[in-house]
């Protein structure tokens, strides 16, 4: 018997293997009939970048419009990836990111926040992709090993190749 699969959190780093992974989730989630969270994760601001801003902007109210512009400006990406994913998939396809149920950007660090939403959304699967490092060598990035360290649930690795 098949493990019941009724949700499935798939993370993006925004990169260009994120929609090979996103597939992968999509596809799962129709084999299923399960539902897909997409989620992004912004990382807090280095200490050397509040250095920066507070350096170049003095007063609070610049900083926190920097600070949500740039929220801002990764939340408008996401919108944009996701709908050139869909543009880009074949008819046929197309159907299947009706499995998407919700979109989110988070603030936080990458791996506790990926972890935390697919509790909180009760995800059976986690789905990620690995980056391409040098001569076509796959990668697993930090943040990939973590969540598979830490993982309770089952986390499907794509790499750029499959």
């Amino acid at each position: 018997m098949l493990p019941e699969i009724n949700d499935i959190l798939f993370a993006t780093d925004l990169s260009k293997n994120s929609d090979n992974a996103l597939r992968y989730a999509l596809s799962t989630a129709r084999a299923y009939g399960a539902g897909v969270h997409v989620l992004h994760v912004t990382e807090p601001l280095s200490q050397d970048a509040i250095v920066t801003l507070q350096m170049f902007l003095q007063d609070d109210e610049s900083r926190k419009k920097a600070i949500g512009d740039r929220h801002a400006s990764v939340k408008e990406m996401l919108r944009k990836n996701q709908q050139d994913f869909v543009q880009l998939l074949p008819e046929s396809e197309k159907q299947d990111y009706s499995v998407v149920k919700s979109v989110e950007l988070v603030d936080g660090h990458s791996a506790e926040m990926i972890l935390q939403r697919a509790s909180e959304l009760n995800c059976q699967l986690i789905v990620m992709g690995t980056h391409e490092q040098g001569t076509g060598h796959t990668f697993i990035g930090t943040v990939v090993k973590r969540v598979l360290r830490r993982s309770s649930i089952p986390t499907l690795i794509i790499p750029n190749t499959a």
